[in-house]
């Protein structure tokens, strides 16, 4: 695990419970995907240096497309801020990832709240413009950009993986 991000076994709950509430949402809408584990086995040590220590969580094979990764987050709405928070950390090693390798990387997120319902996605890279100022966590001292949340794309559970596309060109 990176030494910067530390995760508590209630985050880390929340978010396996996300990325399960993920697979069956793809799994509905009938979405080819390869779900990537985060144990060390599963990547050749290259591979992990070429991530840079970090992965995403699903890779989505879109038709006549190719694919997207995604990194599945379980988030609620700073009521402080009125923001969405995501490591910047995080975000920057993705985007070296992204632009290294000219890969597509997105953010889905989701929660309770929404009853895993309704998704919100947001490009790696709209991240690190539309998510400043950054502002640091007083509980761990981490820095996040703060997103507004209508920077991301909101797809219902009854929307097609289409209007990702349909809002982002």
């Amino acid at each position: 695990m990176d030494e910067q991000f530390h995760i508590t076994e209630d985050g880390r709950q929340k978010g396996d419970e996300a990325e399960e509430m993920f697979k069956l949402w793809l799994d509905k809408h009938g979405i080819p995907y390869f779900y990537i584990k985060q144990d060390v086995e599963s990547f050749s040590p290259a591979l992990d240096k070429l991530f840079l220590g970090k992965r995403p969580d699903f890779m989505i094979l879109l038709p006549s497309f190719g694919f997207i990764f995604v990194d599945v987050k379980n988030r609620s709405l700073h009521q402080k801020y009125r923001t969405y928070p995501l490591d910047s950390h995080e975000t920057k090693k993705y985007s070296s990832l992204q632009r290294r390798f000219n890969m597509q990387i997105w953010y889905a997120i989701s929660n309770r709240d929404y009853d895993y319902k309704t998704w919100l996605w947001i490009p790696v890279s709209k991240v690190m413009e539309a998510g400043m100022p950054r502002y640091s966590s007083s509980k761990s001292n981490e820095d996040f950009y703060a997103v507004p949340p209508e920077e991301f794309i909101q797809i219902a559970d009854d929307d097609s993986l289409e209007r990702l596309f349909s809002k982002s060109f």
